[in-house]
Protein backbone atom coordinates (compact mmCIF):
# COMPACT_ATOMS: atom_id res chain seq x y z
CA UNK A 1 0.00 0.00 0.00
CA UNK A 2 1.42 3.52 -1.08
CA UNK A 3 2.44 5.97 2.02
CA UNK A 4 0.63 9.02 1.97
CA UNK A 5 4.12 10.90 0.30
CA UNK A 6 3.78 8.22 -2.07
CA UNK A 7 0.35 9.11 -3.08
CA UNK A 8 1.83 13.64 -3.33
CA UNK A 9 4.63 12.49 -5.28
CA UNK A 10 2.41 10.57 -7.55
CA UNK A 11 0.42 13.72 -7.77
CA UNK A 12 -2.71 11.82 -6.39
CA UNK A 13 -3.31 14.23 -3.16
CA UNK A 14 -2.36 18.26 -3.64
CA UNK A 15 0.96 19.30 -1.86
CA UNK A 16 3.44 22.78 -2.38
CA UNK A 17 6.21 21.66 -4.15
CA UNK A 18 9.30 23.58 -4.01
CA UNK A 19 11.58 21.09 -5.72
CA UNK A 20 11.61 17.86 -7.56
CA UNK A 21 14.50 15.54 -9.12
CA UNK A 22 14.75 12.00 -10.30
CA UNK A 23 15.02 10.50 -6.55
CA UNK A 24 13.44 13.04 -4.64
CA UNK A 25 11.05 15.58 -3.45
CA UNK A 26 10.46 18.61 -1.11
CA UNK A 27 7.10 20.00 -0.39
CA UNK A 28 5.84 22.39 2.33
CA UNK A 29 4.52 20.46 4.92
CA UNK A 30 0.48 20.54 6.39
CA UNK A 31 1.36 21.01 9.63
CA UNK A 32 3.83 23.48 9.48
CA UNK A 33 5.98 24.29 13.06
CA UNK A 34 7.06 27.24 11.16
CA UNK A 35 6.36 29.47 8.18
CA UNK A 36 8.34 27.88 5.17
CA UNK A 37 8.54 24.56 7.23
CA UNK A 38 9.43 21.63 4.53
CA UNK A 39 9.63 17.83 3.85
CA UNK A 40 12.69 16.23 2.01
CA UNK A 41 11.09 13.02 0.95
CA UNK A 42 12.86 10.01 -1.28
CA UNK A 43 10.62 8.90 -4.33
CA UNK A 44 11.17 5.26 -3.19
CA UNK A 45 9.22 4.32 0.00
CA UNK A 46 11.73 3.77 2.69
CA UNK A 47 10.56 3.59 6.11
CA UNK A 48 13.72 3.96 8.12
CA UNK A 49 16.10 6.25 7.69
CA UNK A 50 19.35 3.74 8.76
CA UNK A 51 17.78 1.89 5.79
CA UNK A 52 18.71 4.49 3.66
CA UNK A 53 21.41 3.41 0.84
CA UNK A 54 24.28 5.92 1.67
CA UNK A 55 24.03 7.73 -2.02
CA UNK A 56 20.79 8.83 -1.50
CA UNK A 57 21.20 9.82 2.25
CA UNK A 58 23.57 11.79 0.91
CA UNK A 59 21.39 12.73 -1.89
CA UNK A 60 18.15 14.02 0.98
CA UNK A 61 21.12 15.95 2.85
CA UNK A 62 22.01 17.84 -0.27
CA UNK A 63 18.81 18.91 -0.98
CA UNK A 64 17.88 19.83 2.45
CA UNK A 65 20.85 21.82 2.62
CA UNK A 66 19.79 23.81 -0.63
CA UNK A 67 16.06 24.37 1.15
CA UNK A 68 17.79 25.61 4.47
CA UNK A 69 19.76 28.02 2.81
CA UNK A 70 16.75 29.19 0.68
CA UNK A 71 15.08 29.40 3.78
CA UNK A 72 17.66 31.37 5.36
CA UNK A 73 17.21 33.65 2.40
CA UNK A 74 13.51 33.73 2.76
CA UNK A 75 12.83 33.89 6.12
CA UNK A 76 16.08 35.18 7.78
CA UNK A 77 15.86 33.08 11.09
CA UNK A 78 18.55 32.55 13.83
CA UNK A 79 18.84 28.99 12.23
CA UNK A 80 18.09 26.33 10.08
CA UNK A 81 17.16 23.20 11.92
CA UNK A 82 17.22 19.62 10.38
CA UNK A 83 14.99 16.72 11.93
CA UNK A 84 14.61 12.84 10.96
CA UNK A 85 11.61 11.62 13.72
CA UNK A 86 9.93 9.04 11.45
CA UNK A 87 6.54 8.26 13.69
CA UNK A 88 4.35 9.87 11.42
CA UNK A 89 4.34 8.57 8.11
CA UNK A 90 6.26 5.05 7.46
CA UNK A 91 8.09 6.88 4.41
CA UNK A 92 11.49 8.90 5.29
CA UNK A 93 11.09 12.45 5.49
CA UNK A 94 13.79 14.92 6.86
CA UNK A 95 12.25 18.23 8.34
CA UNK A 96 14.01 21.55 7.41
CA UNK A 97 12.77 24.62 9.19
CA UNK A 98 13.19 28.28 10.15
CA UNK A 99 13.93 28.31 13.73
CA UNK A 100 14.68 31.36 16.09
CA UNK A 101 15.07 29.08 18.95
CA UNK A 102 14.96 25.27 20.50
CA UNK A 103 11.44 25.49 21.28
CA UNK A 104 10.78 25.97 17.16
CA UNK A 105 11.54 22.12 16.84
CA UNK A 106 8.96 20.94 19.15
CA UNK A 107 6.06 19.07 17.03
CA UNK A 108 3.91 20.55 19.59
CA UNK A 109 3.43 23.95 17.93
CA UNK A 110 2.70 22.44 14.64
CA UNK A 111 -0.21 24.47 12.58
CA UNK A 112 -3.47 22.03 12.47
CA UNK A 113 -5.45 24.34 10.12
CA UNK A 114 -2.77 26.88 9.02
CA UNK A 115 -3.99 29.54 6.16
CA UNK A 116 -2.97 27.90 2.34
CA UNK A 117 -2.74 31.47 0.81
CA UNK A 118 0.21 31.94 3.62
CA UNK A 119 1.52 28.11 2.55
CA UNK A 120 1.12 29.27 -1.25
CA UNK A 121 3.01 32.62 -0.64
CA UNK A 122 5.91 30.76 1.22
CA UNK A 123 6.15 28.06 -1.37
CA UNK A 124 6.45 30.31 -4.17
CA UNK A 125 9.17 32.44 -2.00
CA UNK A 126 11.00 29.38 -1.38
CA UNK A 127 10.26 27.94 -5.24
CA UNK A 128 12.42 31.64 -6.58
CA UNK A 129 14.58 31.81 -4.13
CA UNK A 130 15.72 27.78 -5.23
CA UNK A 131 15.31 28.94 -9.07
CA UNK A 132 12.47 26.19 -9.26
CA UNK A 133 9.49 28.44 -9.96
CA UNK A 134 8.22 26.13 -12.97
CA UNK A 135 7.78 23.39 -10.08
Amino acid sequence: MSTVFSMIINGDLPAHFVHRDERCVAFLSINPITTGHTLVVPIEEIDHWLDLDPGLNAHLMAVAQEIGRAQQSVFAPERVGLMIAGFEVPHVHVHVLPVNDLGDLSFANAATDPDPLALDDAAQALRRALGTEAN
